[in-house]
């Protein structure tokens, strides 16, 4: 049955619109200021930084700036909503401001559900304490560590990377060799987007902030080839992890989706039980496209663990929630800043906190 009446859901598609209206002007300022940034080479992108957990203050403050928008919405209208009497419309009202924050509706349905029953049994009524028995409960949706991924028996660990046009996979491959990096690993690029124009530059220019190496082909190269060389590159080097590169045409085509079949394969071949990872990356702005994405992508490949990018400037960081609750696939990094150190692990207590304060 739907969840909304009429008048809901014309509700619900206002605020929706006028949120994506808003998110437009500071997703263009943010890609006009990436593209600067490496036209340059210069700036703050150069530095690596030390490897550090979101327990570090700093990484906190990052997560917390990323989420800002989020947190403006959930924070103020939450406060609000439980300063007043609590009753039916509470409830139904709290349903929008969590849908608002595209932690998608049956995921919200079920927080509510929860947090009902919660507030209940243990007789909350305080603001305070109705505020931390939801976060109480969004935590629930949100496994308590991301699942540890395979790690080689013998030889450097193979990461393989996968995702659309535009989601930011080319920042995240550079910023997650910048995180090898800095814990004293050494790190090998394979540049497998062979199609997509400028691709390759734009990863060479990450490859060489990261302090990695790079292999890479001519335009329309074979990418299972060029992945199958960078592990033989990666191996004869010596190198503690690869991170190959995938083209990221649109996910309903099918064709990108044997290609991407076709260069697992040649990494198992090459390496037995590789890719030892294969990680998502996706889009926050993207609202619940990214759940459609992550569905796609895990059905014909199998994915290990996400990377959330773009979580600066959107008022969409509950998707976080969606992406967790529907899928049996594992948040591993935020993308919270342009910066090659703003990637970090995902600590669920450290999201919550950061989402409603």
């Amino acid at each position: 049955p739907e969840p909304f009446n009429l008048l809901e859901r014309m509700m619900f598609k206002r605020k929706k619109q006028n949120n994506e209206s808003k998110d437009v002007p500071a997703a263009e300022e943010n890609a006009a200021a990436e593209i600067s940034e490496e036209k340059s080479g210069s700036g703050e992108a150069h530095r690596n930084i030390s490897a550090v957990g979101v327990s570090d203050p700093s990484m906190i403050s990052r997560l917390k700036r990323g989420l800002s928008k989020t947190r403006d919405i959930l924070t103020t209208d939450i406060e609000d909503l439980f300063a007043g009497k609590l009753n039916e419309d509470t409830f139904d009202e709290l349903e929008e401001i969590l849908i608002t924050a595209d932690i998608g509706v049956q995921t919200t349905m079920l927080i509510i559900e929860r947090f009902r029953k919660s507030v209940s049994v243990r007789n909350v009524i305080s603001s305070e304490k109705l505020k931390e028995t939801l976060k109480q409960e969004i935590l629930k949706f949100l496994p308590e560590k991301p699942e540890s991924t395979a790690e080689p028996v013998h030889g450097p660990k193979v990461v393989m990377v996968v995702g659309v046009n535009g989601a930011g996979k080319t920042t995240t491959i550079g910023k997650l060799a910048n995180r090898y990096k800095s814990m004293g690993q050494t790190v090998l690029i394979a540049a497998g987007d062979t199609f997509r124009a400028a691709a390759v530059e734009q990863l060479t220019i990450w490859a060489e902030r990261a302090g990695a190496d790079i292999v890479k082909h001519k335009a329309d190269s074979d990418p299972a080839a060029v992945a199958f060389d960078g592990v033989e590159a990666g191996k004869a080097r010596k190198k503690d992890v690869i991170i190959v590169d995938t083209a990221g045409r649109l996910h309903t085509q099918k064709n990108l989706m044997e290609e991407l079949k076709k260069i697992k394969r040649a990494l198992s071949k090459n390496t037995p039980g590789a890719p030892h990872e294969t990680l998502l990356v996706l889009d926050a702005t993207t609202g619940q496209n990214a759940v459609s994405q992550a569905r796609t992508f895990h059905e014909a490949i199998g994915i290990t663990g996400v990377a959330l990018a773009k979580l600066d400037g959107t008022a969409r960081g509950g998707i976080v929630v969606g992406i967790c609750s529907e899928l049996d696939v594992p948040i591993r990094y935020l993308g919270v800043g342009e910066q090659i150190g703003d990637l970090q692990d995902f600590d669920p207590e450290a999201f919550v906190n950061a989402l409603i304060e």
